[in-house]
């Protein structure tokens, strides 16, 4: 018998098609899983790429096909803070309290002549897929909505949480003990980049894969979360402002 939150599942999902301003994101995603997996489960987690989110939603602009810097002005609209520029990259703060490259502003996977932006806000519509899967196939699970990031001081890409419903952002070991019976006192572990993360092994940049189901998450996790209200670090904490 398998402890709960001990042995993990991961798959992405196939049969989710070009999404377009105004689809239904949770019934073709629950409508997926149910012809091409069998169906969702109690406490799956569904991690659901940024790019279809900001899709449904129709965050998308027009930027000139033929200027491969056409977008640069909606980078520089969405940024709330430079923190580095070095030639074409910008290094942004956005309204959202995210720190990235060019603000989120993203041309990869979206038809040319477009740009899509991040979603205005991205645990709202972890909470609306969220509510849409419970409405139409009777299921209660867990959404995170993640993007692509690079990290400081350190190379390569990984994805990360933007927004979540139903599972909290942060799990809280502080005044818990370790294995040899001394206090943790700073230990906050972010399972929802950690679950971003893992969910993008399946799903990769160029599958054509947007959404994966996690299986076995720890129950212990699920509650109502929030990315911005538990990731983005405020300012007074931060020691690099």
């Amino acid at each position: 018998m398998t402890i709960p939150g001990t042995e993990l599942r991961i798959f992405g999902v196939t049969g989710i098609g070009e999404i377009h301003p105004k689809d239904d994101l949770a019934g073709i995603i629950a409508t997926a899983i149910a012809d091409h997996h069998g169906g969702l489960l109690d406490g799956d987690v569904l991690v659901v790429t940024q790019k279809i989110v900001s899709k449904a939603e129709g965050m998308l602009e027009a930027i000139d096909p033929d200027d491969p810097l056409s977008h640069k002005a909606l980078v520089e609209r969405e940024t709330v803070r430079v923190l580095r520029r070095r030639g074409d990259l910008v290094i942004s703060e956005t309204k959202h309290g995210f720190v990235c490259a060019n603000a989120g502003i993203d041309l990869s996977n979206v038809e040319r002549g477009y740009a899509a932006l991040l979603p205005e806000d991205s645990d709202r519509s972890a909470r609306r897929i969220r509510d849409g899967i419970r409405a139409r196939a009777g299921v209660e699970v867990a959404v995170i909505v993640s993007d692509t990031f690079g990290r400081t001081w350190r190379r390569g890409l990984t994805d990360v949480a933007i927004g979540c419903a139903g599972i909290g952002a942060i799990v809280d070991y502080r005044g818990t003990t370790d294995t040899e019976g001394r206090e943790l006192h700073v230990t906050e572990v972010a399972v929802v980049d950690e679950l971003a993360g893992a969910a993008d092994l399946v799903l990769g940049k160029a599958t054509g894969l947007p959404v994966a189901v996690i299986r076995g998450v720890d129950p212990g996790w699920f509650r109502r979360g929030e990315v911005h209200a538990e990731i983005v670090r405020d300012p007074s904490e931060d020691l690099f402002r």
